[in-house]
């Protein structure tokens, strides 16, 4: 039987005290349609730990992750986006992506990244309460909603919306309607 996301390649970032579930469920949820999810940290092969305590190991390093190599780009919240937030290469990331019209999904606090990238202007969002202003100040439209997909962006509040924010990803990778 052939996987829905055969042969997509997709980016997640990790840092220490990432959201547990928002970064698994949605691993093992794409994994399971049959993508390639390579999880990226600061460094290749640590182990990072999530704010509950669940260990990610990173598959790779940021800093030798190439856009032209994915499909999509998903960021878990957590508080590990306010620290990846100031890495140069998390930013630029997120912008090509962005620029290339390719999907680029945040739940929670993982809309941190895409603020600092500087690519919220003019898109609806939402995410945790706590960061609707800095979304608000950086130009977006934030609405209280499980799910919202604008263009190219999917974003969630939190890890209860996991079920919506997976069927907005494989919504948008494959084109099907929700």
């Amino acid at each position: 039987m052939k996987k829905r996301l055969e042969g997509v390649r997709i980016l997640m970032f990790v840092d220490d005290v990432y959201e547990d579930l928002e970064l698994w469920y949605p691993k093992l949820r794409l994994e399971e349609e049959g993508a390639r999810v390579v999880v990226a940290g600061p460094v290749a092969g640590t182990v990072y730990d999530g704010k509950h305590g669940y260990p990610c190991k990173a598959d790779a390093a940021i800093d030798d992750m190439e856009e032209k190599d994915f499909d999509a780009l998903v960021i878990p919240g957590g508080f590990a986006p306010d620290k990846l937030r100031r890495l140069e290469k998390v930013k630029e990331l997120t912008r090509r992506f962005h620029e290339s019209g390719k999907l680029v999904a945040h739940i929670c606090h993982a809309g941190w990244i895409p603020i600092s990238a500087g690519i919220m202007k003019g898109f609806t969002c939402t995410s945790t309460p706590g960061i609707r202003d800095d979304l608000v100040n950086a130009g977006a439209v934030w609405v209280d909603e499980p799910l919202v997909i604008d263009r190219n962006m999917v974003s969630s509040r939190r890890p209860d919306d996991l079920p919506h924010f997976c069927r907005g990803i494989l919504s948008v990778l494959t084109g099907e309607p929700l």
